[in-house]
């Protein structure tokens, strides 16, 4: 079945009782049971739900998974990852990362005793060189938040699966449409589903996508025994926005492309971030894993100042001063002091995160409007 078809029918089945072609939202705490240990498949909300449960078929079959989960945020469904493992074990990460990512590795993890070592996964053998013989873990994202950095998942998976570590992978920005880290090796897909598979900005949740019967058990335990998982309302929100995925994902990355070639020759412009340029280090990579370049865009000014960035950054019409992305609105966003704060500076600056960077969710507006919206502000 092609991607556009699994989309819309992806994990909905008419609803047996009326019929309905949407999976209805059960919005219900308790379910009765006919004798003691005796239930139709479903005890009690948090553990199981019904709009949840299709939910979770659809998201495995998007990302060419057998098991999917849901969470409440992708905060909490990283969270969960992390509690597979024991004080004393080491995670390996890209050195370039969302925040909270990074806030939820050094500020709650560390406390515990997981050890986090933070390399430039780029090059599969900086990996390589940092596992040790309690590095239990892989971690990266790629495209990276938020300077679009590549990471090749077949040669990292190579590496992990001959040391039987895990390998997880952020696929938010790249979304299943463009990219499905599972077909790469992957053990484990994370995403944070407030993004592109919701695609509206209205709801919170996160997934993961696994193989492993053995894993999505573990997996499984902590999401029913921790609790952080979705209402059925939000379900039933990520449900439909995942049957209209395609169609925006090929909008975002058609208006990513035109505004990143727009920005490439604005001479107002230093440096612009997006895997789709040839001359991009991570080119020939993310074409060979990945659809397309989608539509998250960083850049920096040649008047490399803070104050001419939060300048640009308060002029926009169209584009939004907000945090996330994802949405089919168009976002503007400065990575230091919003989605990037909780990274110290220096690491920040090491990592090649200056105080100026510009970063773009580009939306699914029309280009020339969006175009228009950057010149005024860019001036």
């Amino acid at each position: 079945m092609k991607l556009a078809t699994k989309l819309i029918h992806a994990g909905a089945e008419p609803d047996p009782s009326t019929g309905a072609i949407m999976t209805p939202i059960f919005q219900t705490s308790t379910y009765v049971q006919e004798a003691p240990g005796k239930n139709k498949g479903y005890e009690y909300a948090r553990s199981q739900n019904p709009t949840r449960k299709a939910l979770e078929d659809a998201f495995a079959i998007i990302e060419n998974g057998k098991f999917g989960l849901a969470f409440s945020s992708g905060v909490a469904a990283t969270d969960a990852v992390i509690k597979l493992l024991a004080p004393g074990d080491e995670v390996i990460c890209a050195n370039d990362m969302y925040g909270g990512t990074y806030r939820l590795f050094t500020k709650v993890f560390e406390r515990f005793g997981i050890v986090f070592k933070y390399v430039d996964t780029t090059n599969a053998e900086n990996v390589e060189k940092a596992i040790t013989g309690k590095t239990k873990l892989v971690w990266i994202e790629t495209p990276t938040n938020p300077l679009m950095n590549i990471t090749d998942i077949a040669a990292v998976a190579s590496i992990t699966q001959s040391k039987k570590i895990l390998l997880a992978v952020d696929n938010t920005f790249a979304s299943p449409y463009l990219q499905n880290p599972l077909d790469l090796g992957a053990d484990i897909v994370m995403h944070s589903v407030t993004k592109y598979l919701g695609g509206h900005s209205d709801v919170i949740q996160g997934a993961l996508m696994m193989n492993d019967p053995e894993l999505r058990e573990k997996l499984y335990f902590i999401q029913k025994s921790c609790g952080a998982v979705p209402g059925p309302m939000d379900c039933f929100l990520v449900l439909r926005g995942i049957k209209t995925l395609g169609v925006r994902m090929k909008a975002h990355c058609e208006n990513g492309k035109a505004i990143a070639n727009w920005l490439r020759n604005n001479p107002k412009v230093a440096k612009v971030y997006w895997p789709g340029f040839e001359e991009h280090p991570g080119y020939a990579i993310a074409k060979k894993q990945m659809l397309d370049f989608g539509g998250m865009i960083s850049f920096e000014l040649k008047n490399d100042s803070v104050d001419e960035a939060n300048r640009v950054l308060s002029s926009t019409h169209l584009f939004s001063l907000a945090e996330s992305l994802g949405g089919v609105e168009s976002l503007i966003n400065h990575p230091a002091s919003m989605t990037h704060a909780s990274i110290p500076r220096e690491e920040r600056i090491k990592n090649g995160l200056s105080d100026s960077l510009i970063r773009l969710s580009v939306g699914i507006e029309d280009a020339d409007d969006l175009i228009e919206d950057l010149n005024k502000a860019i001036g």
